[in-house]
């Protein structure tokens, strides 16, 4: 064999080889940035024109996927690999990754379903799956939610579609349900005159939604009223919170006895 023909070829190959792989390199680098800039193009478009942060998310992250397949596939074929062959396994590969991961496909098929019926968007105050908080992110397999003692949590998609979805957001007004245990002797309609008084003149219940302070049930102990004052879900705990105050404050300035079989701390500061 001659040496300098081989080490010749060598060198050729190697060089030609080289180039490529710098090539590639550089490719996938601008590629990538070019792919950036597609996508964050897209999503501002779409933020322009108010469009739902949901599914602006969605489907940049549907856009980066294909474009990225499509990046590498170009490479390849830089390469000379067959990107044909290479799409048919890939699309065997596929159908033996759907198979075992089934759960996650059904997961990103209902995520699509949901952006679709849009039973919820990000910001709403929902309970899906027996989880309650607000909706952070709509992903492409799991949905991520804050509850309310602030714990960040992701509930599966398919999860999510698969049951029952309340969203509190989605009218303007919630209404607070509330019950107070009132001792036998005490008048029921005077206390109902109080109660409404009270709740009433608490902040952020609405006005146009008078609060509803009605007879409930008589039990044993006595009358039970319920209190039900309407708000916004944005401040559906602070009238929860004092609506509590408001009828624990009723009953020891009207001196109503504590009902039997109950323990009420009655030192109420304010």
């Amino acid at each position: 064999m001659d040496i300098s023909a081989f080490k010749l070829f060598l060198s050729t190959t190697a060089t030609e080889l080289a180039i490529k792989v710098l090539a590639a390199i550089v490719f996938w680098v601008v590629g990538r940035w070019i792919i950036h800039r597609v996508i964050s193009l897209v999503q501002a478009g779409m933020t322009r024109n108010s469009v739902d942060p949901t599914l602006t998310k969605y489907l940049g992250s549907i856009i980066a996927i294909a474009l990225n397949v499509a990046l590498a596939l170009g490479i390849l074929g830089y390469f000379g690999i067959q990107t044909t062959s290479f799409a048919a396994m890939l699309a065997g590969a596929g159908v033996a990754i759907g198979a075992a991961w089934s759960g996650l496909l059904g997961n990103f098929a209902a995520g699509a379903f949901m952006l679709i019926l849009r039973p919820f968007k990000v910001g709403d105050f929902v309970s899906v799956a027996g989880v309650v908080g607000t909706v952070r992110e709509l992903g492409l397999f799991g949905t991520t939610m804050v509850t309310p003692d602030n714990v960040m949590t992701i509930v599966g998609n398919g999860k999510i579609f698969g049951d029952t979805i309340q969203n509190f957001s989605a009218l303007p007004l919630r209404r607070v349900e509330r019950v107070a245990q009132l001792a036998n002797g005490v008048d029921a309609l005077d206390a109902i005159a109080r109660l409404k008084a009270a709740v009433a003149a608490i902040p952020n219940v609405s006005a146009t939604m008078p609060p509803e302070v009605n007879l409930l049930d008589m039990k044993l102990e006595g009358p039970q009223i319920a209190v039900r004052p309407y708000t916004h879900t944005d401040h559906y705990w602070q009238v929860y919170f004092d609506t509590n105050e408001a009828i624990v404050r009723v009953c020891v300035e009207a001196g109503w006895p504590v009902p039997a079989g109950t323990q009420i701390h009655r030192n109420v500061a304010g």
